[in-house]
């Protein structure tokens, strides 16, 4: 019988849950009833003990675009640069290639420990899906034990066009997805943002946008929100990018966060794509590129933190890992420990603002839990420790190999 861990942030209900305080976490001998991790007993003494959480979220990926920087050549630049390098691509994207490549990426967040992600896909300029839509909606189907959410990507001002918009919604609706778009300097913002609101009520969608991604004066993300309050929507929505946050003094940051928050937005920090994109310059960037996540947090905004490009014309490096983004965007945005408090980044508010319920660690079936060996918080986002499966890790209890005992209790 082994001990566990688990952070107090991920329990619904921390007091009831049993065990010893330890930090800022509970630890104990594991109690499972009914497929689900209900409760700790005292911990038994001289046993090692590992940490449990739920599944990891990627609430921001490109899985139609990940794995090409093999075949793009020098691509460094910024995000204009990177557009142009990522069109040239296309070329190549038949059925083949884009299933080969976005499979990988797929396989490689399961391995990570992700049960969910939300998968943008480059949609175009006419209302048909494009091929890429048709692949990954096939792969969806394909890979059932991941829940991928799709998102169509184009400019706002085409959103501005009601029939357009409906067309996106409808694909978008049979697919289970997210109502997307990019906003950055694009004229008819506002237009396109209420068609989109409207389509997404009809259809019953959460809405989710790429905005402001640059250190510029780009300010959409502040009419977003005025849009959303004043449409009244309920959401869920989320916010990827957010750079230009960056440049607003602090009474002007205030009133957006103020807006933001009362709008129930959520803002996704991006770090490996930002960073590497943004103040491109002849020498070494000075200037983060990074939203204000922490400003954004005291002010009662649902922060969250995601891969988003993997190995593609925006980003060569990258990786589909949600606790490696987290472990990049403390480093990037100072998020101090303890650690346990930024997890929900990456799990339930990551859900939540996806539009999904979040999984608790005590509701949630054992199939959607990861063990790891890390034996703090601050082990476990450095990722000195793998995530696995926990249900498999107690189905194989009984093995000679086994490094997990969980103490069964009766009905």
């Amino acid at each position: 019988m082994q001990n566990i861990k688990v952070p107090c942030v991920l329990l619904r209900t921390p007091e009831r849950f049993g065990g010893q305080k330890d930090g800022d976490c509970q630890i104990g001998a594991p109690i499972i009833r009914n497929d689900r991790l209900v409760g700790l007993d005292a911990p038994v003494p001289d046993i090692p003990v590992q940490m449990v959480i739920p599944a990891l979220t990627e609430a921001h990926c490109h899985l139609d675009k990940c794995h090409t920087i093999a075949r793009l050549g020098p691509v460094a630049g910024d995000l204009q640069t990177a557009i142009a390098a990522q069109l040239r691509d296309k070329i190549h994207w038949t059925h083949e290639d884009i299933h080969t490549r976005a499979t990988q990426g797929l396989t490689e967040a399961r391995a990570a420990g992700v049960l969910t992600l939300r998968s943008h896909v480059d949609w175009g300029d006419t209302p048909e899906p494009p091929l890429s839509w048709h692949v990954l909606c096939e792969i969806a189907q394909e890979h059932q034990d991941v829940t991928l959410q799709l998102s169509p990507l184009t400019g706002i001002d085409k959103m501005a066009d009601g029939s357009f918009t409906r067309s996106l919604a409808r694909a978008t609706a049979d697919a289970h997805g997210a109502l997307g778009a990019f906003l950055h300097g694009h004229d008819k913002m506002r237009e396109g943002i209420f068609q989109m609101i409207r389509a997404a009520k009809e259809y019953g969608l959460p809405l989710d946008f790429h905005v402001d991604e640059g250190l510029d004066e780009c300010n959409g993300i502040e009419v977003i929100a005025d849009a959303i309050l004043e449409a009244g929507f309920e959401g869920p929505v989320l916010c990827g990018h957010a750079v230009s946050l960056m440049n607003r003094d602090p009474e002007h940051l205030k009133r957006i966060a103020d807006k933001l928050a009362r709008a129930g937005i959520a803002v996704c920090a991006l770090p490996t794509t930002n960073l590497y994109l943004q103040d491109r310059r002849e020498g070494t960037p000075d200037r983060r590129g990074m939203t204000r996540l922490r400003e954004l947090r005291a002010s009662g905004v649902p922060i969250l933190t995601a891969s988003d490009n993997v190995a593609d014309a925006f980003c060569p490096l990258g990786q589909f890992d949600p606790m490696a983004a987290l472990h990049l965007t403390a480093l990037a945005a100072h998020l101090d420990p303890p650690m346990a408090r930024w997890l929900p980044m990456i799990t339930i508010d990551a859900r939540r603002a996806m539009g999904l319920d979040p999984f608790f660690i005590e509701d949630a079936p054992l199939r959607t839990l990861r063990l790891s060996d890390a034996i703090d918080c601050e082990g476990l986002v450095a990722g000195r420790s793998p995530l696995r499966d926990l249900k498999k890790a107690l189905d194989s209890r009984n093995s000679s190999t086994s490094r997990f005992k969980a103490r069964w209790q009766p009905l």
